[in-house]
């Protein structure tokens, strides 16, 4: 196994694609986007896209093809609710459509699942637990971990698929250590595209079945290739909003589980005396947040539920009169209170430590992980899109701690924290505080 491990490995490094081979009565059969199947058989390596009516991934499924593999194209009906979706975001039977439309062009089988039970509650039902407890969930982590590279996965496999494909802007590398073929998940090629920061809770057994065909591209790359080929999706706008779901009325879509409350807005000066304070003060590393009262400040105005913000949020309060835009700093959720602040520099947006709780750290392998009790400078990065910040992850018996060379804007309860050693990223893990 090692023998074949070593030779799979060495043909990727040269540019050659083995991917998997048999043994069959201890001989290896390999070559170039072909596998042996059962009875010995030579047959192509069979890859299913996830077609997501998109220019990325149909561009992922075109290089396929070029490269010589056997392809189809899977597209995932995910969500039928429309209760609080933007009038004019595109539903999922416009994707569906696309999907179709470029499978055609590339003359590849194409196959629809609906995975919406799964999706409901393997996301949507996490994301509504975590705004009750007054925290900011990533559904686009937890769709990549719980559906795409898991239900969906499982689907493809249904179909014959040897790996699966996706548009993402990530890429895949994979070295021998002590014997065991380890897989890396590096960023993106393009800095303004890269992104590895939604696959940061895939596991190893994940990664060993993905690929990543577009991560060594740049954007602009992709829609000349969609261009050329006459893809449907070529000129068609990048999805956004929450996986699946697209663009909502965020009160609106959470109101199907959340009541609203009437609370109050307190306003925080500046001038607040917990600012001055140290960093010992506030847990270890410094990494709990402030904690506020209502006597801090200065009631400015209401809201129907300390579970709809955010921190960092700007828009939706509805106060006006001030010299500066209000920016939440905190929410409490059990007395129904939301803290703003006057300006995006008010101290209360910044912090220099977080903390993640040592069941929700997840390293994406085992051979990078920090030993317990000590410590490592490494970069990271608390949302999609955030150039990488320097800090010094510390592993504890509690979790781990990362404290940032420079404070941290907008840190937010729930939502991933993600660490990288160069291009690499290493692990992750829900932010607890």
């Amino acid at each position: 196994m090692l023998f074949y491990r070593t030779i799979s490995l060495f043909l990727h490094n040269i540019g050659c694609t083995p991917a998997i081979f048999c043994i069959q009565s201890r001989t290896i059969a390999f070559g170039f986007h072909y596998i042996c199947d059962i009875m010995g058989n030579e047959r192509k390596i069979k890859v299913v896209v996830g077609l997501s009516g998109g220019v990325d991934s149909s561009v992922a499924a075109w290089l396929l093809l070029q490269q010589g593999y056997e392809v189809a194209g899977l597209f995932m009906r995910n969500w039928h609710d429309t209760t609080g979706t933007l009038q004019g975001d595109c539903p999922w039977y416009d994707d569906q459509v696309f999907a179709e439309l470029v499978a055609k062009r590339l003359d590849i089988p194409f196959h629809i699942v609906d995975l919406s039970e799964q999706y409901r509650e393997r996301v949507v039902d996490y994301m509504f637990d975590e705004y009750a407890r007054g925290r900011t969930p990533n559904p686009d982590v937890l769709c990549n971990r719980e559906i795409k590279f898991d239900v969906f996965l499982k689907e493809a496999l249904k179909l014959g698929a040897d790996f699966v494909a996706t548009g993402h802007y990530c890429r895949r590398e994979d070295e021998v250590v002590d014997g065991v073929v380890r897989h890396r998940l590096l960023a993106g090629v393009d800095p303004n595209k890269d992104q590895s920061y939604f696959l940061c809770q895939l596991s190893q057994e994940q990664l060993s079945r993905a690929m990543f065909p577009i991560g060594g591209m740049l954007k602009p790359e992709v829609r000349e290739i969609a261009a050329r080929e006459k893809l449907a999706t070529a000129k068609r706008k990048d999805s956004q909003g929450i996986c699946f779901v697209g663009k909502v009325d965020l009160p609106v879509f959470l109101q199907q589980k959340l009541a609203p409350s009437r609370g109050d807005i307190i306003e925080i000066p500046r001038s607040w005396s917990g600012y001055g304070q140290e960093a010992g003060d506030f847990g270890a590393f410094g990494s709990a947040p402030y904690r506020y009262s209502p006597s801090d400040g200065m009631k400015v105005g209401g809201h129907n539920g300390a579970h709809f913000y955010t921190i960092g949020q700007r828009k939706g309060l509805n106060v006006g009169g001030k010299a500066e835009p209000l920016f939440i700093i905190a929410t409490d959720v059990e007395a129904n209170v939301i803290y703003v602040g006057q300006g995006g520099d008010h101290p209360g947006l910044f912090r220099k430590a977080l903390f993640v709780r040592r069941g929700e750290v997840h390293w994406i392998s085992p051979d990078r992980r920090i030993p317990e009790g000590s410590s490592a400078r490494r970069e990271a990065r608390i949302r999609y899109r955030q150039p990488l910040q320097k800090a010094v992850l510390h592993d504890t018996p509690e979790g781990i701690y990362i404290v940032f060379d420079e404070p941290q804007r907008g840190v937010t309860p729930g939502q991933f924290a993600a660490w990288y050693d160069g291009a690499e990223l290493l692990g992750s893990g829900v932010i607890d505080e």
